[in-house]
């Protein structure tokens, strides 16, 4: 249903990712938006390009990315483009490679696909909900579908490699997970799951925005795994409020009702839910 713009997420994808390079390979200059959120000239650029091709594809649509001061003039509720021009900005300055463009389309306030190019690897992710997700590497287009794993001890764990939360130990002794591993942008932990290099992510924190969620969520449902807030609810986009406040599940979907109880246990503890969810 949506192959036509799935196809122009992945092509805008992939320039602005040779935009980032340029400057990931320069002397750039970092500034800061707020405590702990750096924001560079690949970032602006990026968002930039980004924006303006995704308006002359689809002149009808809004666009909503991280780095413009507004959203965009056109507000077509149904159908919303969410975009983050370098998920993993201190990655991006750390220099390792692992940051990524990413830019989802939710429609009738469900993210129903997404792009997530990695530029440092050339890898790129692409998903559509219904047709099927996949990973391009060089001229390999490969089918994704996320582990089918049930037992919560034997998942793997991705976690952020610029913070630990402080209740990740707590959530691997409860699930009885061994396995941990680290990434840098969201997008590139859902590529994870996808690929079942890893099974499970949560994040739980207030701070992420529906730029950091609709493109990921379309790639692992479409991979068949499942994306929620902390609650276990369905995340909503929409114009009115880009946050997404409760946090973030993404789990196979083989072990998703076993996980989420002991995941909104703690989420309730931190004040991100309800007890009741």
């Amino acid at each position: 249903m949506w192959s036509r713009e799935l196809k122009w997420a992945a092509e805008i994808a992939r320039e602005a990712g040779s935009v980032l390079l340029e400057v990931y390979a320069s002397d750039f200059q970092v500034d800061w938006k707020g405590k702990g959120d750096p924001v560079t000239e690949a970032d602006r650029r990026a968002n930039r390009l980004i924006v303006e091709r995704l308006h002359e594809a689809f002149p009808q649509d809004s666009i909503i990315a991280e780095e413009s001061e507004r959203a965009s003039d056109v507000w077509a509720e149904s159908r919303i483009w969410y975009v983050d021009p370098l998920d993993g900005t201190k990655e991006f300055i750390a220099k390792n490679g692992e940051f990524s463009v990413m830019i989802g389309l939710a429609v009738d306030g469900r993210a129903r696909l997404g792009a997530v190019f990695q530029p440092s690897s050339g890898t790129l992710y692409t998903g559509e909900v219904g047709s099927g997700a996949w990973v391009t590497r060089g001229t390999q287009h490969t089918p994704l579908h996320v582990s089918e794993l049930h037992d919560p001890s034997q998942l793997g764990l991705i976690v952020s490699r610029s913070h630990r939360p402080a209740n990740t130990e707590l959530l691997m002794r409860r699930l009885g997970i061994q396995r941990e591993t680290t990434c840098g942008s969201v997008g590139l932990k859902i590529g994870q799951i996808a690929e079942r290099a890893a099974d499970l992510y949560a994040h739980m924190s207030d701070k992420s925005s529906a730029w950091d969620a609709c493109a990921p969520e379309a790639i692992l449902v479409a991979a068949g795994g499942r994306m929620t807030d902390l609650a276990g609810e369905a995340l909503q986009y929409a114009r009115q409020d880009v946050r997404m406040r409760r946090g973030l599940l993404a789990c196979n979907r083989a072990a998703f009702d076993a996980v989420l109880p002991v995941v909104r246990e703690l989420a309730a503890q931190s004040g991100l839910v309800s007890a009741s969810g």
